[in-house]
């Protein structure tokens, strides 16, 4: 159980909560939900320790598993010992332990020696090796790796190393910020599996809709300078809180009608012989009074993909053995396919299969190898990067609206700021430098750079990544409006599965086309 009582945060001037009190209960996992900069990492460190509340005290229970983002502090240490770490009372007891037998054997010496083997007993420490083995086997990190440096393995395997680390020993408590981040979807589905079955408190943020439904018992809804918990998981809750608030906004009206007719009363009787009827009109505005409805924080762009100038012709990517290596090492082989006009496609694959530098080879970003990829009539790409930094220069000391400005020749200022307030730069947020953009804030620049230059082709990789559950649905939305051609690459099932009628699946023995739909596609592999 953790309970937060009376927390209050404020960031300068602006108020993330206040006075908010919430018991997280035994048994319960809470998805921890609301828009990017609503105050979720900022929550979860308050409750770690790790960041001050301006007011109020937490509570928690003797230990808790929490997911670290430091990856710099753990590189020079055995990627089992990593995980290892999790449970600190037993890390310090096996270090302490191997230190004291370094030393010369004496009385003290081997009594303490008793103490931490008692220790190192109780914290199941004699089995942990195989314990954080099987973690890591389940998060898909190979064993060639487990007795390896932490520096010496790929950076997304460290972070699903770091994953390993908060869920090991059994913890009483689970906190994770995006665990599902570096993750592919096999590893997702072990997750959930792993978190569905565990007994302890569960505080979970997360952007993907899929993770969020198929694990959690409860909502934590940062909103209205407050956090409201709806049962249920996050779709219930998107239906309870919407509920709630138009029952309100409903009551508010009527009391707001009846008072009106109440003040009437007041205003023609009040210097008159009624004295007793108006006394007693005007109890009942003050009770009537209604509520004053704080503004949700909650704030969803507005993607649309406008019908491209000019279709494309009828096939747009002829591909025939398309193949590219690495140091020697093939990622893509003989890929031949034909992707026409209108065509929704979904990439998958585990993390390393290839799937972005499928996609560069498509948009032409990457050369390939081997193979030939023909484009058809009048094909006019718009490529979305995993990596921010290949289309936007965080140097840059260019702004918001230069960046757009310079995406399509010609575009007149008020088209850029139109698209600029459809993706949340209000107001000065305009010409907001890039260099001080957030990850959320630059993925929907790159996206408003999409919407204005008509593209009848679009690729997309993760474009997901740092966008929170409003634009990831704003996104999805689009992408099945969009009249042109799509091809996306995700790990957020509930964006392919909506918005994607074929699939690209990068498997362990080759590449597979398959015409459906994402859970289809699970279907027929079942």
């Amino acid at each position: 159980m953790i309970t937060l009582r009376e927390i209050t945060k404020k960031v300068g001037a602006r108020l993330l909560f206040e006075n908010v009190s919430i018991t997280f209960n035994t048994g319960c996992r809470y998805g921890l939900t609301g828009p990017n900069g609503a105050g979720k990492s900022t929550l979860l460190k308050i409750v770690m320790g790790t960041e001050e509340a301006t007011s109020g005290t937490v509570t928690l229970p003797r230990k808790v598993g929490f997911l670290k983002q430091n990856i710099e502090q753990f590189l020079d240490f055995r990627v089992i010992d990593v995980v290892i770490m999790g449970n600190s009372k037993l890390w310090n007891a096996l270090a302490e332990r191997d230190r004291l037998y370094e030393e010369e054997m004496t009385d003290e010496v081997g009594i303490r020696l008793g103490e931490l083997e008692e220790i190192i007993g109780e914290e199941d420490g004699y089995t942990a090796e195989a314990d954080a083995e099987i973690l890591l086997n389940g998060m898909g990190i190979p064993a060639s790796f487990h007795e390896q440096k932490m520096r010496v393995i790929p950076t997304d395997q460290q972070f699903r190393v770091l994953l390993c680390q908060a869920l090991f020993g059994n913890p009483d408590a689970l906190l994770l910020d995006e665990p599902t981040n570096h993750l592919d979807l096999e590893s997702i589905g072990w997750l959930e599996r792993f978190l569905h079955d565990y007994e302890g408190t569960l505080v979970v943020v997360s952007h993907d809709r899929h993770f969020l439904n198929a694990v959690t018992t409860h909502i934590a809804d940062i909103d209205y300078d407050t956090i409201i918990v709806y049962p249920g998981n996050y779709d219930s809750m998107l239906v309870a809180k919407t509920s709630i608030r138009e029952r309100t906004e409903s009551e508010n009206k009527s009391k707001e009608k009846k008072v009106a007719q109440l003040r009437e009363f007041v205003a023609k009787f009040g210097a008159g012989t009624r004295a007793s009827q108006v006394q007693s009109r005007l109890r009942e505005i003050e009770r009537l009074e209604p509520q004053e409805l704080k503004k949700s924080n909650i704030q969803r762009p507005y993607i649309r993909f406008y019908p491209p100038e000019k279709p494309s012709g009828q096939l747009v990517f002829k591909t025939t053995e398309l193949s590219k290596s690495y140091d020697g090492k093939p990622v893509i082989r003989n890929f031949t396919a034909d992707i026409e006009r209108g065509d929704k496609i979904g990439v998958i694959g585990n993390n390393g299969k290839g799937k972005t530098t499928l996609l560069k080879m498509l948009a032409g970003v990457l050369p390939y190898d081997t193979g030939r990829n023909e484009l058809g009539h009048q094909v006019q790409i718009g490529y979305f990067p995993q990596n921010h930094s290949e289309v936007i220069d965080k140097k840059s000391s260019m702004t918001a609206f230069d960046w757009l400005k310079k995406r399509r020749e010609g575009v007149y200022d008020q088209d850029i700021r139109s698209i600029l307030g459809k993706m949340l730069f209000s107001g000065d947020d305009a010409f907001k430098p890039i260099s001080h953009l957030s990850g959320g804030e630059t993925a929907r620049l790159i996206i408003g750079g999409m919407m204005l230059c008509n593209y009848n082709v679009l690729i997309l990789d993760e474009p997901n990544n740092h966008l929170d559950l409003e634009a990831v649905s704003a996104l999805s939305w689009a992408l099945q409006d969009f009249k042109g051609t799509v091809l996306v690459a995700s790990h957020d099932r509930d964006l392919i599965n909506n918005s994607c009628t074929k699939i690209i699946a990068l498997e362990e023995k080759g590449w597979r086309l398959f015409d459906g739909k994402l859970d289809e596609y699970f279907a027929c592999r079942a």
